[in-house]
Order: C-alpha cells, then structure tokens, then sequence
C-alpha cells in the first residue's frame, strides 16, 4: 500500500510538469511519465497493474502517448493484455487502432482477441468492418459475440452497406446475426437486401428478417412484409409476421388510416393470398380494415367466412368487444363462437381509456358466456391486469371450485404482489393468501404467499 501510494504520488508530480493542454509541453516530463506507466503496465502485482491503467484511462493524454501504450500490447501476457485493450477503448483515442489490428493478426487467445474485437468499436474506423466480420464468420461464439457488439457500435453508412452486401452470400446462421445487427444498427439503407429475405426459404432467416422489417420497414414497404406473411408457416411463424406489419404500421399517426397500406398491398394479391392476409389486417385495426373483415364474416363460403373470424379476433383493441360477445353466442360454428370467446377476453383487460371497473365489466360478461373451464380459467389468468381489490373479490369464489382453484391462486398471489395495492387492503389480502397456501400445489405460489403475508419482497426468476 505505501509502495502505491508513493507510486501515485510521483505521478501527480510528473503529470503536474506535464501539462498536455498547454502550448508547449515539456517533453521530458512527457516521456517519463509516459514510461513511468509504461513501467507500472509490466508490473507483476496487479494493484500497481491498476495504476498504470487508470493513468492510460485517465492521464497523458495525445496520440503520441496513446501509440507508446498500445504498442505494449504485444510484450504484455494475456491477462494484462486484456487489462490494457479495455483501458485504450475507455481512453477513446483511435491513435491505438494500428496495434489492435496487428494484434488480431496474430490470432491471440479467446479472451484477448474477445478484449481486442470490443476495442475496435470504440476505436475502430468502417474499414475494419472487414476485420469484424471475419471473426463473426469464424470464431468461437464468444468470439462472434464480441464481434457483432462492435459492428454495431462502428460508426457509419458504409458498414450497414458491406454487413447488408454481406447478406447474399452468407449461409443461413449468419444471415440471421447480420439481421440482427443491421436492426440494432438502424441500418435503413439496407432495406433493399432485407425485404427479399423475407420470403427466404430458411425458416430463422424469415423470421429474423420479418423481425427487422418491423423495426426499420415502412408503410411503402408492406407489399414487401405481406409476401413474408405469405412465405410464414400458419402458427407461430404467421403470427409473429403479421405483428411484424402492425409495427409498421402502427407508426402512422393517424390510427383510422393504418389500415391503408395493407388495403392497398392487398389488392394486388389473389383471392386466396388476401384471405391469408386477412388476419394481419386485422391485428391493424380501423374502419376500412373492419369493413372489409365483416364484408368477409358475412359470406357463406367457409374458409372465406372463418378468414374473417380469425381476422376478427386479433383485433388490436376493446372497441370490438360488443361484436365479439355476439359472435361468441350467435356464430353458427361452435369453433368460431370459440374464438370469439377467447378474443372478447383478451381485449376485455386492454389498458386504454375504460376504467378499471369498466374492464373488470367486460371480464365478467365474458365469464357468463363460459361454457367450458378452459375458458373460466383464461379469464382469471387475464384478470390479473386489473389491479384492483375488486378482482380480488372477483376471484376469491373459484378457490373453492376445483377445477379453477389453481388458476385463482395464481392471480390471487399476483395480485398480491404489488405492495400499494396489498397494503391498502391488507385483512382481506392476508384472508386469500392463507387460502393459497392451504390449496395450492405449487411450491413457489405457497412461498410467494407467505412472504406476502409477512410484507417481505420476492423477485420473479428470469427465464
């Protein structure tokens, strides 16, 4: 410790005869502090390591000082390698690029080359984009990670064009991490090579490349995004491509002319191709859009008919829950009133300008219309959103009904889990908890519950 200190202390001194911000620097005091840290860098305890290394961060500033500690970086052992890339990148000065390039070029270990790539994207200039994606093509996934991190913080237009050139030619894996990256990247000049990958005939590539075009696409391009709904396998693939075209489009201000892009796209498409877009309409919402979903729910065709369900009850919000409660009791196929049903009670807890009351209103008229404990047990798992002691009054009846109990329990101890809301209505909070712990079969429910009851905290494990 007296050793590091009296080590600071002589390079206060030094740093002082130093002065780098005026005119003319005395240049001996430069370069011997310059060496002094130099000296510090190649020290064998890690403490005095540290202390050169927060004077490369911090002090001796210029490219010529910058040049002499990266130009270390070769006589160093890995871990202080490693040690010294991080400081030059903090240190922000690109002067040490020329080394880092040179020693990548020696192909170092894992950790450094790792250290040395995440240098690159602070210090790095779009030239060594090359250099990146050399290493995303073939290293370690450690390696690649480091890779892809910097190439998309190296600045410039002309690394998203080499990354978007890249996308022709590179198999399936790295199609999908160069989508990944032109998105983080906000790459728009790249749009032209997404949109044909769109239709790729490699499911991840279609789904990555769907994923970017709701980040970056825009209304001119939904005919684009309509032809990857298409390419979609029906299920979770046609489903996340269609929330793809709702993000687009929902960036248009006006919410009532959201629908017109795809309107437009879809007169170009044939019957069949519009019935497979019809559900992507109708997660967008609005008049035109509604129009032209009843027009389909009014023909006795079936599959023509059931297109117009389906679009029906993605419907973004709680505006078409009075014709979602008549199609759920009066559609004449069971599956379609089915549908409906489940529809009505996902929108019935949408947060918008309905009061909490007004929703839980809506939950309980979906309720009524149950006729199976799959869909009992659907409403109380959406009840949840509503944070009121109302719900919890709502939901304590089903922990006495076997086939919902489960499901009660699991909304009653969410509910439980925010505080304000458990506090202010402890007596009856603590009467259901002691309920939960008394019925339910999950061991982490029954825990939850007891912490509740003792207002002590529980943070929900990540997945």
């Amino acid at each position: 410790m007296v050793i590091r200190v009296s080590l600071s202390c002589m390079l206060c001194l030094i740093s002082a005869g130093a002065d780098l911000s005026r005119p003319h620097v005395d240049d001996a005091a430069d370069s011997e502090l310059v060496q002094m840290v130099v000296t510090l860098l190649h020290d064998t305890d890690k403490d005095i390591r540290a202390l050169g290394l927060e004077q490369v961060r911090t002090a001796t500033k210029g490219p010529s000082a910058t040049q002499q500690f990266a130009a270390e970086l070769p006589k160093l052992p890995g871990e202080a390698q490693v040690a010294l890339l991080s400081a030059l990148a903090d240190r922000g000065d690109a002067a040490a690029r020329p080394a880092i390039i040179d020693l990548l070029a020696t192909r170092p270990d894992e950790p450094v080359t790792r250290a040395a790539l995440a240098a690159l994207g602070f210090l790095g200039e779009p030239a060594d984009a090359a250099v990146l994606l050399h290493w995303l093509r073939d290293g370690a996934p450690a390696v690649q990670e480091a890779a892809r991190a910097s190439l998309v913080r190296l600045p410039g237009d002309a690394v998203s064009a080499l990354l978007g050139a890249e996308l022709d030619q590179a198999p399936a894996a790295l199609q999908v991490i160069l989508l990944e990256v032109l998105t983080a990247r906000r790459a728009l000049n790249t749009l032209p090579q997404l949109l044909p990958l769109a239709v790729a005939a490699d499911a991840s590539v279609r789904g990555a490349a769907m994923a970017a075009l709701g980040q970056l696409a825009g209304p001119e391009h939904i005919p684009g995004l309509l032809q990857g709904v298409l390419a979609a396998e029906p299920g979770r693939e046609r489903e996340t491509a269609e929330k793809a075209v709702l993000s687009v489009c929902s960036r248009i201000a006006d919410a009532n002319r959201r629908a017109e892009p795809v309107l437009a796209a879809m007169q170009e498409l044939s019957d069949a191709q519009r019935l497979n877009v019809l559900p992507a309409l109708g997660r967008v919402g609005g008049p035109a859009a509604l129009q032209a979903i009843e027009a389909a729910i009014g023909q006795a065709q079936h599959d023509v008919h059931d297109a117009g369900i389906r679009a029906l009850c993605n419907w973004p919000d709680a505006s078409i829950a009075p014709r979602l409660l008549e199609l759920a009791t009066q559609d004449p196929h069971p599956d379609h009133q089915i549908k409906a049903l489940r529809a009505l009670i996902r929108v019935a807890v949408v947060a918008d300008e309905r009061t909490d009351d007004e929703r839980l209103g809506l939950l309980r008229a979906a309720l009524e219309v149950c006729t199976r404990d799959s869909e009992r047990n659907l409403v109380l798992q959406r009840a949840q959103a509503i944070r009121t002691p109302d719900t919890l009054r709502f939901l304590l009846p089903f922990l006495d009904q076997p086939a919902c109990a489960q499901q009660a329990c699991q909304s009653v101890v969410e509910l439980a889990h925010h505080r304000a809301l458990r506090e202010a209505h402890k007596a009856e909070f603590d009467q259901a908890l002691d309920k939960v712990i008394q019925i339910s079969g999950d061991a982490t429910l029954i825990d939850r519950a007891q912490r509740y009851k003792k207002n002590q905290t529980w943070v929900r494990e990540r997945p």
